[in-house]
């Protein structure tokens, strides 16, 4: 397993996730009804919108996954966050990145990941709109398209409550 690197602007990344307070805060509808809306729509178990945030992946929004979050280390969202780009991972047991990882040998079993970047307004990387299944599968280039979309609703909804918050 290939760990994800921490990116440049860390501290910037972990100021603006506590400023927007998206961290270890409870489930909103807003968030939810848009990963609901993306698992129906991609036809898969689960849908996250997860936030990279210090030595952990946390899920804002979980829809098929019981988990609240799990360790950076691990984390497939750790890498659309370092990268700063989409990542499609069509069968991880055959990436050298993903093959041993807990969360591909063990539960959940993912054996398709798709993740497309979220960011602020203020363009930092919070963390990723990502997809998951229990088989490997295939994505289209219109279905990376779709999933950019599903991430701009959700960061349309993270500026929305931020000026509702205010």
């Amino acid at each position: 397993m290939i760990e994800p690197a921490l990116c440049e602007n860390e501290t910037e990344r972990s100021e603006e996730l506590e400023t927007l307070g998206l961290v270890l805060s409870e489930p909103e509808e807003g968030f939810d009804r848009i990963t609901r809306l993306a698992k129906r729509h991609f036809q898969v178990p689960m849908a996250l919108m997860s936030m990279v945030y210090k030595d952990m992946q946390w899920f804002k929004s979980a829809c098929g996954l019981e988990s609240k979050s799990t360790p950076r280390s691990v984390s497939f969202c750790g890498h659309v966050v370092k990268s700063r780009e989409a990542l499609v991972v069509e069968d991880p047991c055959h990436d050298p990145r993903f093959f041993d990882n807990p969360l591909v040998v063990g539960r959940p079993k993912i054996r398709f990941y798709a993740g497309a970047p979220v960011y602020s307004e203020n363009g930092v990387i919070l963390g990723s709109l990502c997809l998951l299944d229990t088989a490997p599968r295939t994505f289209s280039t219109e279905d990376l398209n779709d999933l950019f979309d599903f991430a701009a609703l959700l960061e349309n909804e993270i500026a929305a409550r931020k000026h509702r918050n205010r």
